[in-house]
């Protein structure tokens, strides 16, 4: 395996300075021939094969996991980038969720029950949310209307059932078996 030429000493650059101009170091990444690229001969990579100068192997060290510093970036400390602080949150009403879930409620398994329990403790979560100023306003709104399309729902089922009984039993009361 051949080495690369080593770059011309300072006397000999003395020399030549003196000649004329200085012609700049070739550059060791640029494409050229085997001299400039002494791995190529050898078909080995410098970088991805794990070698370095004259072929030696870079040496290797365990991984060693940092321990986690508060702040610290992956480009260290750099002034100006803190981050974001944190954002400070208020809590949910806890009356807020509950009218919101006796809401669903109300339209899926405790039909117009829970849709009054809904209507009641969302009108009480609103005027908590007002007094204390905590989240879950929306939470309580929701709550509110699906509490009202359950009760609406609930009277018109109520209302269709009383209907067809009413004709039922009407028109049993109104035929003769004789």
């Amino acid at each position: 395996m051949s080495q690369p030429t080593p770059p011309p000493s300072e006397s000999q650059g003395d020399a030549a300075g003196s000649a004329g101009a200085q012609q700049p170091a070739p550059s060791p990444y640029a494409q050229g021939t085997p001299q400039q690229q002494p791995y190529a001969e050898a078909g080995q990579q410098p970088y991805p094969g794990g070698y370095g100068q004259a072929g030696q192997p870079y040496p290797q060290q365990p991984y060693q996991q940092q321990p986690y510093q508060q702040g610290a970036t992956a480009y260290g400390d750099q002034p100006g980038y803190g981050g974001y602080p944190p954002v400070p949150t208020r809590p949910n009403n806890t009356m807020a969720v509950v009218s919101l879930v006796a809401g669903i409620c109300g339209l899926t398994v405790l039909f117009f029950v829970g849709s009054i329990v809904a209507v009641i403790t969302g009108m009480m979560a609103k005027k908590e949310i007002a007094r204390t100023g905590e989240e879950g306003s929306s939470l309580a709104t929701w709550g509110v209307i699906l509490g009202w399309i359950g009760i609406g729902l609930g009277v018109l089922i109520g209302l269709a059932f009383l209907l067809f009984w009413g004709t039922m039993f009407a028109a049993i009361g109104t035929s003769s078996y004789s």
